[in-house]
């Protein structure tokens, strides 16, 4: 399967994108000759992040009849200090809020999500490190 996207230069350093029939803007900060009209390439990194092993984890506990009022995904990065300013580690916080939440579901859950289905998971390990924490709120 090939997946595709495409960008248009609007102005400056802004670019359109069309992806998966999706339409939004990115662009650079305006300290580095940016507008700042839409979110930075490379922290659309830690969204991916999120989103895939959130889409997971939420699949899931589904699938194992975990009810939960609400699941939160923060994901933080690191960037190394010198050129090519790249991500050398990214932390993920799963926070799940719900009533008599059996943890070890959701710890089964993450651990799925990490180990077995998030692609992005395994193709940012080849290059940085992923750790993870697991906040359970008592609703």
């Amino acid at each position: 399967m090939e997946e595709t996207v495409k960008l248009q230069q609007e102005d400056g350093l802004s670019f359109n994108i069309d992806l998966d029939g999706h339409s939004f803007k990115i662009d650079s900060a305006e300290e580095f000759g940016g507008k700042n009209r839409g979110p930075k390439p490379k922290n659309l990194m830690l969204a991916a992040l999120g989103g895939c092993t959130g889409m997971d984890v939420a699949s899931i506990l589904k699938k194992m009849k975990v009810l939960y009022d609400s699941l939160e995904i923060k994901v933080d990065g690191v960037l190394t200090e010198t050129h090519p300013k790249h991500f050398e580690k990214m932390h993920i916080t799963y926070t799940v809020k719900g009533k008599d939440l059996d943890r070890k579901k959701v710890e089964r859950a993450v651990s799925l999500s990490q180990d077995n289905y998030c692609g992005v998971t395994f193709n940012y390990r080849a290059s940085m490190e992923i750790s993870h924490e697991i906040n359970i709120v008592e609703a």
